[in-house]
């Protein structure tokens, strides 16, 4: 069944004579990237297509995704504009509040029981503006994406940071905050930086142990979490010919951890068989048809002189790349296998794996997991025995159920390997691996092949050592039992005494021709339908869903006497700011899960998590309750932070939650994208430190005064600090609004602004 067949018969039909307009105003060839941007530029702008760095464009997206813990609020805010439906195509994706505690069907029955309020409202609100909802236990929303609605040379806007695994299917996607999926389900454009285009030429094949996933964790290592920032990574070369497409994806899916706009691939052979593979074969047939195959990669041109069009040009080449394993605590610590027992001596990591963890949104394919089960196979022919406890989370019912069709559950089973719910659990946190609480400050190592190892993201252990890997090394690793094991060239003691090698993993290819033509209700979704008679109730007194009051105006003046919340020392993820695991719960809650404000943020002054000083008591308190206190006396505050702010998921409650609690201004030595215009969009002011080490100069009882006269005219501000002293000091600061932008900070937000010129 092709979802949205109508929208992208059109789109294609005119695909290549958009393309040769473009061609002739601009005047020269275009890399992938542009293509798609171009195309999809506010018509009205079409004549002016050079741009220059930093500057910002409208855009119209072809759909919209949005998971349940980042629906919630995208939706609350979207009832805040008053349509009467989506004007773009919108999907409502299930997975962010499934357990993974006690295995797939105790634990989905518990997380719909105990969710049922928000699926309720979701379903809801689904019905009456015309989204295609996807229940509990369908999938994760990226796999979901990749197998229904991405399709080569689209552009989709999702809420969650992981949205360009897409890119896979040669689809333009980007995480963005809930408040711009609203205005742009409500039919206003998407306005973003115009990114640099950085390219990525892979040259080679890979052999062995070396898969997909090693492609990005080597280039985490190479440029880090802050390298590919306000950037496109188009990938090139004879290289993108030997990674399939669910490879692919899981190469743009962890893009987000090096900071990118989005990550993409030029349409293959490799797409075109996933296509025909996912029910999907009129969309193949559509672009045959049309002869667009070239306007969806790069030109010829591009190719042959890269370095005249990328930004720059980054070469990996596929034959010499060996395994990698990244971490602990960060994403772009990369070390490739052969140097993990030096690392682990140097560094004291704990080896022994506890456990082994395979799946979440980026490698839960049906290839990845037959890759698994051929180690499994060929572990238990050699009378192993895996030594650290396994867990699985399949990507989607679809993939579940080939997996349980050829018998790999089974095989999963077999070496005791809990399966967990189509959904993305302990990725998330959503995992309850300890149940006595002693156990939450035990240092131990975990390796997995999620995207994300922040401290404490996955079971709310600070002390656990997690670390990224393909999910082929994962299962090898959890064979052996330690982290500092190279499959390539280890042997491990059989039951028999007999010291054995693990072969190489292989793909077992029982995908083809293995789906009957899919009801899309059996795998989970109600197709969208609208009825604008539905009435979306939510209980005064819930504890989980909670309307929205539209945020305060600027009055137009300095903004004066603000007192310092916190500053932060330090990584400063959005999981430091608002966590995820339990307090998912409170997503349509603004109030409750305020109390989740930064309290894993460490206090530059202490070096204590959520421990602040009160300037006006003199007491040391949470941050909740302290922010509270000055909310309620009318004290404006700010918080200042490191480099790469608000790094890492794309939720915007890490924007919202200090708005709600009476922070003005975030000040910082460097933004992550997506926070920085979450933070705009809710009427913060954001700015940077144009001398980073004036960062240095704040202490923990001064008072500042922004300058705000010169904030529509020029790009830095005055600040005035007073230290307790009385001893003034002045700073630069900097700001990157442009003057759409700084209407939503005059209005209060930009929901403030659409709904103010609707009326």
């Amino acid at each position: 069944m092709i979802l949205d067949f109508k929208m992208i018969q059109k789109f294609y039909s005119e695909l290549n004579f958009k393309i040769k307009e473009i061609r002739s105003i601009i005047k020269r060839p275009m890399t992938l990237s542009e293509k798609i941007l171009y195309i999809h530029f506010f018509k009205e702008k079409i004549k002016k297509l050079c741009f220059k760095k930093n500057e910002y464009i409208n855009i119209y997206p072809d759909r919209v995704a949005m998971q349940d813990a980042t629906a919630q609020m995208s939706l609350l805010q979207f009832i805040q504009t008053n349509s009467v439906k989506t004007l773009v195509p919108t999907s409502i994706h299930c997975d962010h509040l499934i357990y993974a505690n006690d295995g797939s069907s105790i634990d989905l029955k518990k997380s719909i029981d105990d969710n049922q309020e928000i699926y309720n409202f979701l379903r809801s609100v689904s019905n009456k503006y015309g989204i295609d909802f996807w229940e509990p236990g369908s999938g994760i929303i990226h796999q979901i994406i990749l197998e229904n609605y991405a399709f080569p040379g689209g552009l989709m806007i999702g809420t969650d940071s992981h949205t360009p695994n897409a890119g896979g299917l040669g689809m333009l996607a980007i995480g963005v905050g809930g408040a711009e999926a609203a205005e742009v389900m409500s039919g206003s454009i998407l306005e973003l930086k115009f990114p640099k285009i950085i390219g990525v030429l892979l040259k080679g094949k890979m052999s062995g142990w070396t898969s997909a996933k090693d492609v990005i964790l080597r280039l985490s290592g190479m440029i880090g979490v802050m390298g590919a920032s306000n950037s496109i990574i188009e990938y090139f070369g004879e290289g993108t010919k030997n990674i399939s497409c669910v490879g692919k994806a899981t190469i743009c899916n962890m893009g987000a951890e090096l900071g990118a706009t989005s990550s993409i691939f030029p349409y293959d052979f490799h797409m075109n068989d996933y296509l025909l593979n996912n029910d999907r074969e009129e969309l193949s047939n559509l672009i045959k048809l049309n002869k667009i195959e070239n306007s969806l990669r790069s030109d010829y041109e591009v190719y042959n002189n890269p370095y005249n069009f990328y930004e720059k040009v980054i070469e990996i080449n596929l034959s010499k790349l060996e395994p990698h394993i990244n971490g602990p605590f960060t994403p772009d610590k990369s070390t490739p296998i052969s140097k993990i027992k030096e690392e682990c001596k140097k560094n004291n990591w704990p080896i022994q794996i506890e456990i082994g963890l395979i799946g979440s949104c980026t490698n839960s394919s049906y290839e990845d997991l037959s890759k698994v089960v051929h180690i499994i196979k060929q572990a238990k022919k050699k009378k192993l025995k895996i030594k650290s406890k396994f867990l699985i989370t399949p990507g989607s019912r679809k993939i579940f159920s080939l997996l349980k069709k050829n018998k790999y559950i089974e095989i999963f089973k077999s070496i005791g390997a809990k399966i967990f719910s189509n959904a993305c659990g302990p990725c998330i946190g959503q995992w309850k691996r300890y149940k006595n609480k002693n156990e939450n400050f035990k240092k131990n190592t975990i390796i997995h092949s999620f995207n994300r190892n922040f401290s404490s993201r996955n079971d709310g252990n600070p002390n656990t050592y997690a670390f990224i890997a393909s999910p082929e090394i994962v299962t090898a690793l959890s064979f052996s039992g330690k982290i500092n094991f190279d499959p390539r060239k280890d042997f491990l003691k059989n039951e028999l005494g007999e010291y054995v090698k693990l072969d190489e993993p292989q793909y077992i290819n029982k995908y083809n021709n293995i789906f009957e033509k899919n009801d899309i209700n059996k795998l989970g979704c109600i197709s969208s339908s609208m009825n604008k008679n539905i009435s979306i109730k939510i209980n005064k007194n819930s504890e989980r869903l909670q309307l929205l009051q539209p945020f305060s105006f600027w009055d137009g003046k300095d903004l004066s006497n603000v007192r310092l919340l916190i500053k932060v020392k330090g990584k400063c993820t959005t999981d430091h700011i608002s966590m995820a695991g339990p307090w998912l719960k409170y997503r349509g809650h603004l109030e409750n899960i305020s109390e989740n404000l930064l309290i894993k943020a460490v206090n530059f002054f202490n070096n204590k998590t959520n421990h602040i000083k009160n300037i006006i008591t003199g007491f040391y308190d949470s941050i909740p309750k302290t922010a509270k206190f000055y909310k309620k006396n009318n004290i404006s505050t700010l918080i200042v932070g490191e480099d790469n702010y608000g790094e890492g998921s794309s939720r915007e409650h890490a924007a919202m939650e200090p708005r709600f609690l009476g922070v003005r201004v975030v000040l910082v030595k460097s933004f992550a994208r997506i926070h920085e215009t979450n933070l705009k969009k809710q009427g913060i002011l954001a700015l940077t430190f144009l001398k980073p080490n004036d960062y240095y100069k704040i202490n923990e009882e001064d008072i500042f005064h922004f300058h705000m006269n010169d904030f529509e005219k020029k790009f830095n501000l005055k600040v005035d600090i007073i230290h307790k002293n009385g001893k003034k000091e002045k700073i630069i600061t900097k700001h990157s609004y442009n003057q759409k932008q700084i209407q939503w900070f005059k209005f209060g937000s930009s929901l403030n602004f659409i709904r103010k010129n609707q009326l």
